[in-house]
């Protein structure tokens, strides 16, 4: 299971890079270290474009950010009262959400969700 992790390519998207830090630290401490990151939109879709991505954890509030993979889980991370914009990225295909500031204990459980027993 550690290899898999090791091997398992995320894309974090943030432009608040303190927000980028700790969501790569959490995922390092789950064995996740096969890790990239994008600091704006244009960036995101050129990082999805030049390699193969497993799982896209993204800030919802995220300048020049449109469209997304349907195949690939995609975990929004928002901040509280953004119920409405959770609800329609939801509708628009997105795989599940964190609410911030969260918990590694959290971010497991969103993992499990979104891509099965690799983050178990």
């Amino acid at each position: 299971m550690g290899l898999e992790r090791q091997h398992f390519p995320i894309l974090v998207v943030d432009d608040y890079h303190a927000m980028v830090r700790t969501i790569h630290h959490m995922l390092r401490q789950l064995g996740f270290t096969y890790l990239f990151e994008a600091n704006d939109g244009h960036v995101a879709w050129r990082c999805l474009n030049s390699r193969p991505y497993r799982l896209v954890i993204s800030d919802l509030n995220m300048r020049a950010m449109g469209g997304k993979l349907k195949t690939l889980p995609f975990i929004m991370v928002t901040a509280e009262g953004e119920r409405d914009r959770v609800v329609e990225a939801m509708a628009a295909g997105v795989t599940d959400y964190i609410v911030k500031p969260f918990t590694i204990a959290t971010l497991k459980t969103k993992l499990a969700s979104a891509i099965g027993d690799l983050a178990a």
